[in-house]
């Protein structure tokens, strides 16, 4: 029997990062994405002892949208989530499907020796767990 292959977060992240300023209304971070799959912005760190923050569309959708609210008057900060809950890139993409699902988030940053690399979500690692690996 062959032993398993061993498939890393880095296999499987998308390296498409869209990086924001925490200070960015909704309106000009939305006309900044450049990879709408994403689905998430990664916020900025304002100086080296800083973490990283995150807003994901369901952010935008409860906060901005449900709530009425002017997408030119709510700046990112206001929304985001801080620290960010960041994947190591050598993670084994098991162990990350695990720890997304405990901490019900269907994406997150990922990080190779202190720095954003990419972001892996759920799907990308469903999708590359069934697909026909010859």
């Amino acid at each position: 029997m062959k032993p398993k292959e061993l498939v890393r977060v880095r296999d499987v992240m998308r390296a498409g990062i869209d990086i924001i300023d925490g200070m960015t209304t909704i309106s000009n971070a939305l006309i900044q994405m450049k990879n709408l799959e994403n689905k998430m912005m990664i916020v900025d760190k304002r100086h080296d002892n800083d973490e990283y923050g995150v807003v994901r569309m369901s952010d935008i959708a409860h906060h901005v949208l449900a709530r009425d609210r002017s997408p030119d008057r709510v700046n990112v900060y206001e929304i985001m989530t801080k620290p960010a809950i960041t994947i190591d890139a050598s993670m084994d993409i098991r162990y990350c499907a695990r720890l997304l699902e405990q901490l019900d988030l269907s994406r997150a940053p990922v990080i190779d020796n202190g720095k954003l690399v990419g972001v892996v979500s759920v799907t990308g690692m469903v999708l590359y767990g069934v697909r026909d690996r010859d």
